[in-house]
């Protein structure tokens, strides 16, 4: 059940979230921040994961660039996701847990977040979107649902495959996924908008962090441009008082940097154990 958030609410660390915010949370499911983040720090962000991948070294099990003549044609191959880089990476840590992101998360929750989730994006030129699809189908939170923080790196537009999300979907339950079209999505599944409700772009600039409800139908396009890349850093969170979650994003961390303890999600929740979760793997298709 959704929970309807009343007004601003002031929070320990100085970051105040507007009424207007707060009535795009409940009434849309998603809300965008603007320059939560400033110039200075999108700019380090930016260096040190350029740096990662200009290295092209790979990080066992985290990120592995398929550097062979073979997937020159895929520009993801080359430049994959990097995943859960606050494991192993003290700059990204910091943005997982930055006091500001806590504060917004405590106005919409309700209660203390606890940190599930971390990838960088580095989306070039040519590279394929993602189909729509709703987070919490992966994350596997009960009760209640995960949340997204979507922060933009590089200017997100509909041109350079910037996010799309399809307002009021946050109220569904959780939908088994069809088969997505595999030329313009990178992952495999794909969930259909209900009639009458349509996407709508997000556009976004470089420090600005769109929140979303776990439940929320949202995807991208390929990047069609020419030039522009679309990289962002993207964390995932639950509330404190869930339970449950899919072991893949264990270890959890409060966001004093503690780690905390919760049961593991079983089987495929909804959908059965033909969308095991547990089973996804690190192709860059299956894993979230």
């Amino acid at each position: 059940m959704l929970r309807r958030v009343q007004a601003s609410l002031p929070m320990a660390a100085g970051f105040e979230v507007s009424r207007e915010k707060i009535e795009s949370w409940n009434h849309e499911g998603y809300m965008v921040v603007r320059r939560l983040f400033h110039a200075d720090e999108v700019a380090e962000l930016s260096r040190h994961f350029d740096a990662i991948a200009a290295s092209g070294t790979p990080i066992p099990r985290y990120w592995e660039p398929d550097l062979s003549p073979e997937a020159a044609g895929d520009p993801l191959k080359r430049y994959p996701r990097v995943m859960m880089p606050h494991r192993w990476d003290e700059l990204s840590r910091r943005w997982l847990l930055d006091p500001r992101v806590h504060d917004v998360l405590v106005a919409i929750l309700g209660e203390e977040p606890i940190a599930t989730q971390s990838m960088f994006y580095f989306k070039p030129p040519g590279a394929r979107g993602q189909a729509m699809h709703q987070d919490n189908f992966y994350l596997q939170v009960k009760p209640k649902t995960c949340v997204a923080a979507w922060t933009a790196i590089d200017p997100a537009t509909p041109e350079n495959g910037g996010l799309y999300v399809v307002p009021g979907t946050h109220r569904m339950d959780i939908v088994c996924p069809e088969k997505a079209d595999e030329g313009d999505s990178f992952t495999t599944h794909f969930v259909r908008a209900p009639a009458g409700m349509k996407a709508v772009p997000t556009l976004l600039e470089p420090g600005d962090t769109l929140f979303f409800n776990g439940s929320l139908i949202h995807g991208s396009g390929p990047n069609r441009s020419k030039t522009m890349w679309r990289r962002s850093f993207i964390c995932h969170y639950m509330p404190e008082g869930a339970t449950n979650i899919s072991k893949f994003y264990f270890p959890l961390f409060n966001f004093s940097g503690a780690e905390v303890q919760r049961e593991a999600s079983s089987g495929g929740g909804p959908c059965g154990d033909q969308f095991d979760t547990q089973k996804f793997t690190s192709d860059g298709s299956r894993w979230h």
